[in-house]
């Protein structure tokens, strides 16, 4: 990438705060409400953990949709998955989170839902390939984990698909949905919309039939750039979308 079109890309100081302060809780239930508009919307399926610099995880819990909860109904977790603060209960799923969280100390963020396109291509064991630049803003192999054995709430299953994912972004998990991983709350969301948009945007094109996917010379330089330094203030416009539909969501 050359030096002039980093300039170009470098973003100014805003004239205004383009969020309100937010505490760890409301940008997780944010995070919720966000991805649930991008089709991470499987009724009351999926989980985010969000790891805090005291060990201790958020999650957003079991029984609320991911388009109701709100900054109060988040759950903070000991290292060992159990809930030490919060007033619902946490998905049994939680062992793939403290799994990954064990084996990769630079994942801060871990996202698992049933995404309606990244599920289809993941049923179909397939990986969509980038046909244009918004499927292209992450770099990296998309992993296919290609056996379902059990769910992930079985303890050796969360362990296998922790081991499986490696160092990757994020993954197919086949006859089941997806799961994506990242560094903070806004990569998680540019790596979860840009999984789900890319995995849409396949389909429609092999729906249609023809289409020339993006060349890899091509796409995998604009992915670590995107990826890398952050698309900036796409985060933040899209949840203040949700906060202008709904501004209870920081408190509850």
């Amino acid at each position: 990438m050359n030096d002039e079109l980093m300039k170009q890309l470098a973003p100014v100081t805003p004239k205004r705060p383009l969020l309100p302060p937010l505490t760890s809780h409301a940008e997780l239930a944010l995070l919720c409400r966000v991805l649930f508009k991008e089709g991470y919307s499987d009724h009351i399926a999926g989980h985010i953990s969000y790891l805090q610099d005291d060990g201790t995880m958020l999650v957003n819990p079991w029984e609320l949709a991911w388009d109701e909860l709100t900054a109060d109904d988040i759950l903070r977790l000991d290292q060992g998955g159990n809930v030490i603060e919060g007033g619902w209960n946490v998905t049994p799923a939680i062992n793939l989170h403290t799994e990954i969280h064990d084996r990769r100390p630079d994942v801060k963020v871990i996202i698992h839902n049933h995404a309606r396109y990244g599920t289809v291509w993941a049923n179909a064991g397939r990986v969509p390939p980038v046909y244009d630049q918004t499927s292209a803003q992450v770099s990296g192999e998309l992993k296919l984990m290609d056996e379902y054995n059990a769910t992930v709430n079985e303890a050796s299953e969360g362990a296998r698909c922790a081991a499986m994912l490696g160092d990757a972004k994020w993954a197919l998990l086949a006859n089941h949905g997806v799961l994506v991983v990242a560094k903070s709350i806004s990569q998680a969301y540019l790596r979860a919309a840009t999984l789900e948009w890319r995995c849409r945007t396949a389909f429609e094109v092999e729906a249609l039939g023809g289409g020339k996917p993006v060349p890899a010379n091509v796409a995998e330089p604009l992915g670590e750039m995107i990826d890398s330094n952050g698309f900036p203030f796409l985060w933040e416009a899209m949840a203040r979308r949700v906060l202008r539909e709904d501004s209870d969501i920081l408190t509850g």
